[in-house]
């Protein structure tokens, strides 16, 4: 069972060194177009959800 733990651990290490992690510029777009991307959908669903409301009004 230990030899199956250290293995386990061992292959967690040999993976990471895989990982190519992103630039300090790759994550600061990235993270500007997540922001944009989620303002925009806010918006979407607010417009929709304000006129849906307010058709029903208009029928009620």
């Amino acid at each position: 069972m230990k030899e199956r733990i250290i293995n386990f651990f061992n292959d967690i290490v040999k993976e990471m060194e895989k990982v190519t992690w992103p630039t300090k510029e790759e994550l600061y777009e990235s993270t500007k177009i997540v922001i944009v991307v989620t303002i925009i959908i806010s918006l979407f669903t607010w417009v929709v959800d304000t006129g849906l409301s307010e058709a029903l009004k208009a029928i009620l």
